[in-house]
């Protein structure tokens, strides 16, 4: 697994788990507010981006956290904060369950604990895209689940290059499919009480993909919780509203 480390070199380190995509470059709103204070972890999920390999059959987010176990011990680091988006909260939820002294504090943004049936809708039609139409259009779609409508109007021009970017880095249809399983067979909802990292629980209410009453049911399960709600921003919040996001993220990481 490749990474890199930036930021402070002697600082606590927050890792950077990103959503379905799998790319660090998601975080890029975070990393200088991040960088003055800590080290930062960068990875692309295994299966996409500068770890493109193909996926074992029944891969799951115990998988992907093992990922994660294994930088931290190649990098040689014995704990870190996770800061992670949808799919990169469940990889903190599974670290904090299975290897708990490898976590420092939690960030989940428009996570949960177990998929919401209409998050599930949500991918029956995204693979559906997917299956009649092909990559391109499933890529082409994707803005409409991850960003508000007013953010995709007034950012036409950059969603287009994320568009074009997004088909020709494409992890392919079988990763995709195996990550979407993965997503969607995880539960946590049981071992929710004796997660005992501290957790910010962020989410969006205008999120179209993942219901914000989810990462409010995700937050009363966990004993040391914090759930911080903001009205604006859909899935795709950290990118569109960073300047509301990232003093709440940064408070609770340094408090």
């Amino acid at each position: 697994m490749k990474y890199r480390l930036t930021g402070v070199p002697e600082g606590e380190v927050v890792i950077l788990s990103a959503g379905l995509g799998g790319a660090a470059t998601f975080w890029a709103p975070q990393v200088p507010a991040l960088e003055q204070h800590f080290r930062v972890l960068h990875y692309d999920h295994r299966g996409t981006g500068a770890n493109r390999e193909a996926l074992p059959d029944q891969y799951s987010i115990a998988h992907m956290a093992r990922d994660v176990a294994e930088i931290l011990d190649e990098a040689g680091i014995a704990r870190a904060h996770v800061l992670g988006h949808a799919l990169g909260g469940l990889v903190g939820l599974e670290m904090a369950r299975r290897v708990p002294e490898r976590v420092g504090k939690l960030v989940l943004v428009n996570a949960w604990a177990k998929a919401d049936r209409h998050t599930a809708r949500c991918f029956d039609v995204r693979l559906g895209i997917l299956a009649a139409q092909g990559p391109a259009a499933y890529v082409a779609a994707q803005p409409l689940f991850l960003h508000s409508a007013a953010y995709a109007s007034a950012h036409h021009e950059k969603i287009l290059a994320e568009i074009a970017h997004g088909t020709e880095s494409f992890q392919g249809e079988d990763t995709l499919t195996k990550r979407i399983a993965a997503l969607r067979a995880f539960d946590a909802t049981a071992d929710l009480p004796r997660i005992m990292a501290p957790t910010l629980v962020a989410a969006a209410k205008d999120d179209l993909l993942v219901p914000w009453t989810a990462s409010e049911a995700l937050a009363a399960g966990l004993p040391d919780a914090t759930l911080w709600l903001t009205d604006h921003g859909a899935h795709a919040c950290t990118v569109e509203d960073p300047e509301t996001f990232n003093p709440v993220m940064m408070a609770f990481l340094r408090g």
